[in-house]
């Protein structure tokens, strides 16, 4: 257990840095309908984590021996380590060029309106059906259902990774819950240092992945 745990922290982290999620949630937090729009992304963010872990464990443990190396799960993770390599190139390209400020999505536009049911759809996607934070899921079940851990250990090695996963999101709204007056400027500030480093940020975290699952698989091979 305390193998897998160590081999899951570094994707549970990169999950709980991912600059959009992070701006996603702060902006989700300055909607009118805050106090229930906020809990709402939270939720649906966790539920997009246990939802792709789950169904990753599931489909891997069943064909997986636990007592030799998959070449399956080995193969998967070289792929992973590759795609993130990809990725973490493509967001150097993308980092904004010295002097200009980084552009956010469109679709961060409208997130200050949000109601608490496209709050929690949007905390689903953006965990579970991000391609960045997929992939990253899909790095830590892989882990876990390669272990042949029994059953429950295998459910507390996902609540970790959710709970680690979650730790940026979900402790922003707690904060907001807590005192949202102090808790603005804080978050503000949080925003405005995410959204304007994100290329970089993802950069450094896909790239330190990408090579120690590059590694990891290509030994098993």
């Amino acid at each position: 257990m305390n193998d897998v745990i160590g081999d899951l922290l570094p994707s549970a982290f990169a999950v709980a840095l991912s600059p959009i999620p992070i701006v996603a949630v702060v902006l989700v937090l300055g909607a009118p309908r805050a106090r229930a729009a906020g809990p709402a992304f939270a939720l649906g963010w966790i539920g997009g984590l246990v939802a792709v872990s789950v169904i990753v464990v599931v489909v891997l443990g069943a064909g997986s021996d636990p007592d030799s190396d998959d070449p399956g799960v080995a193969w998967l993770k070289v792929a992973l380590g590759i795609l993130f390599l990809v990725m973490a190139a493509k967001q150097w390209k993308k980092r904004p060029r010295e002097g200009r400020e980084a552009e956010e999505p469109k679709w961060m536009a409208t997130i200050d309106t949000a109601t608490p049911s496209k709050a929690a759809v949007l905390g689903a996607a953006l965990s579970g059906a991000n391609p960045k934070n997929l992939a990253l899921t899909l790095a830590a079940a892989a882990s876990i259902a390669e272990a042949g851990l029994d059953q429950a250990d295998k459910a507390i090695a996902i609540a970790v990774f959710v709970a680690l996963g979650s730790i940026t999101v979900a402790g922003a709204v707690l904060l907001y819950l807590v005192d949202a007056e102090r808790a603005a400027p804080a978050l503000d500030a949080i925003r405005r240092f995410m959204s304007a480093n994100n290329a970089v940020i993802m950069m450094v975290v896909l790239l330190l992945i990408g090579a120690k699952l590059l590694g990891d698989g290509l030994a098993v091979l």
